[in-house]
């Protein structure tokens, strides 16, 4: 099954599969993207509703009391960092780039809490350049599809992939294997018996 195919067949499932994050400017976005990290985006976007009411845009998260944004997001993993993330991109985002979030790779990662997943997600999401980014449903998917090597880093998921499909494929797959991971190709328990891929899969359980 060549990676023509595979995109179909993903694309026949999931034809909607879009970011399931919540946002509603360029400020929302990325800090969704941060908060989201090891968590589910259901428990995000429950945050993000009184995060974004209290700090409607940057200007005012950039001052915010980082004891304060922590009450609100506790209920999320990693609070701690991930207030301190928030506020530190905020402030930069505002001295730096004024107000306005950088629409570059390079820039992007200079924002604290900012790594190559989020950079890629903001730069697909909101500026529509293409790319893939690999958080670890992309990475469980790809692997047990046998779209790239077993012990690929996440950086060698990414370009193994956009050596395997389509540039204009980039950003819209990136969305159909996480849908595919989320809710078919689960970490555990996947549901083999409903799947399209189970005669190439490399963790078929029959």
């Amino acid at each position: 099954m060549n990676s023509e195919t595979i995109y179909k067949k993903l694309l026949e499932l999931f034809p909607d599969a879009s970011c399931e994050l919540n946002y509603k400017n360029d400020y929302q976005l990325i800090v969704a993207v941060v908060l989201s990290a090891q968590t589910t985006d259901i428990a995000v976007n429950k945050v993000n509703e009184l995060l974004f009411a209290k700090y409607p845009d940057v200007y005012s998260l950039a001052k915010a009391n980082s004891k304060d944004v922590e009450k609100i997001i506790k209920s999320i993993g990693l609070y701690k960092n991930k207030t301190k993330h928030i506020i530190n991109l905020s402030k930069a985002i505002v001295e730096r780039f004024n107000g306005i979030v950088p629409n570059t790779y390079e820039d992007l990662i200079s924002l604290d809490g900012v790594g190559r997943k989020t950079a890629n997600v903001v730069l697909a999401e909101l500026f529509k350049v293409p790319a893939i980014a690999v958080d670890t449903h992309v990475n469980r998917v790809s692997k047990r599809l046998g779209l790239v090597d077993k012990d690929a880093s996440p950086v060698e998921v990414e370009k193994q992939l956009q050596n395997a499909f389509k540039k204009e494929y980039w950003s819209k797959l990136h969305h159909l294997l996480i849908h595919f991971g989320r809710y078919n190709c689960l970490a555990r328990n996947p549901k083999c018996d409903i799947c399209p891929f189970i005669e190439i899969c490399t963790e078929r359980k029959f």
